[in-house]
Order: C-alpha cells, then sequence, then structure tokens
C-alpha cells in the first residue's frame, strides 16, 4: 500500500481533491481536522495549548476558540511555531497509526493524508509521495475573500505557509486547481488509473 500525501497552499483546492480521491474508493485522512480535534477538552494536545496560549483562547464552554487562537499564532510566526511543535507530533503518530490500521484492513493500492502543513510538520518525509494541488496566489486570495477572511488576514495565512514554488518541487504528483472542478476531476482520475495501474504491476 503506497501512503501518499495531499498538500498544497491553503484555498488551492487540496480539499475538493480530496473530496474526489475519497468518491473513487481512496482512503484519505484529513490531517488538519484530526489536529482541530487534538485541541478539543480531554483531548492529548488540549492542556499544553492553553497553557502556551492562555485562558484568553478558551471559550465559555472551556472549548479553544480557533478564530481567537488563529488571530495570535498567524500574527507571530514564533507563536506559530510554537503551536505546530505542539500538535504536528501528536498529528503524525495518529497519521502512521492509521496508514497501518488500513494496511492490516486489506487497503492494497493508495492510502492519503491531506493537510496543509505536510511539509512544514516534516511528516512527508516517511511518505511514499506527494500530491500537491496548486492555483494561483491571485486565485487563493479570492477564495479566501470569499470565506469571509478580511485581505490583510487572508494575505497573513499565505505567508504562513512554505511558497507553493517550493511545495512543488517536491512533489511526485502535481494537479493543477486553476481551472473547473471538471478539469481537476479528469487529472485525479488519471492520477487514480496510475495508481491502480502501478500497483496491480508490482
Amino acid at each position: 500500500m503506497l501512503r501518499l500525501g495531499l498538500t498544497g497552499g491553503i484555498a488551492s483546492g487540496k480539499s475538493a481533491l480530496a473530496a474526489m480521491l475519497r468518491e473513487m474508493g481512496f482512503a484519505v485522512l484529513d490531517a488538519d481536522g484530526l489536529a482541530h480535534k487534538l485541541i478539543e477538552p480531554g483531548q492529548p494536545a488540549y492542556d499544553k495549548v492553553v497553557k502556551e496560549f492562555g485562558n484568553s483562547i478558551v471559550d465559555a464552554s472551556g472549548r479553544v476558540d480557533r478564530t481567537k487562537l488563529g488571530a495570535i499564532v498567524f500574527a507571530d510566526q514564533a507563536k506559530l511555531d510554537r503551536l505546530n511543535a505542539i500538535v504536528h507530533p501528536r498529528v503524525a503518530e495518529v497519521v502512521f497509526s492509521q496508514f497501518e490500521a488500513w494496511r492490516r484492513s486489506g487497503v492494497r493500492d493508495a492510502a492519503f493524508v491531506e493537510a496543509a502543513l505536510l511539509i512544514e510538520s516534516g511528516i512527508h518525509k516517511k511518505l511514499d509521495g506527494l500530491v500537491v494541488a496548486w492555483c494561483t496566489p491571485e486565485q487563493q486570495l479570492e477564495r479566501l475573500l470569499a470565506r469571509g477572511l478580511s485581505e490583510t488576514e487572508a494575505l497573513r495565512r499565505i505567508a504562513a505557509q512554505l511558497p507553493v514554488e517550493e511545495k512543488l518541487r517536491l512533489a511526485t504528483e502535481k494537479i493543477d486547481c486553476s481551472g473547473s472542478l471538471e478539469e481537476t476531476r479528469h487529472q485525479v482520475e488519471a492520477l487514480a488509473t496510475k495508481l491502480r495501474f502501478s500497483q496491480t504491476a508490482r
């Protein structure tokens, strides 16, 4: 079973790719969603995150307010690095446990982990390949503004990630998400065929 990463800059189309891969029958783990769960009360990263960033990030129900936490860390690279140092090792642990569970359950061709920070976290070094979704910087900004972010906040979030050119240099497969969804789907179908053929041929 190939263990593959799926990444790309924020608002570059990787979640749409993940949905298409799931529709095509591939196992895909959402590591960003997993990271959000790990900072819930009672979960492994909760106490450390609250201790590091203070009670001002906690809402009335005791949960971490991700909007408040985001405003703090995306305005200060050192604080973002500290948050990632708490969360990333715990995410990696769950990711590789899940890959092993899929392998034992009989997944044969390929399984994916989808995450914005696969490269930044170093997880990509332990994978068999990396699929990078990309679009133009103008499209990233446009999509983030459509999600309700201010231009300043959107640009901060883009700047907090590795430049897409560096991600593409590490890619084993590249998916251009700057066109229509149909154009993207054709590329994903071609990738699915390639993966299944390569595993059948082994």
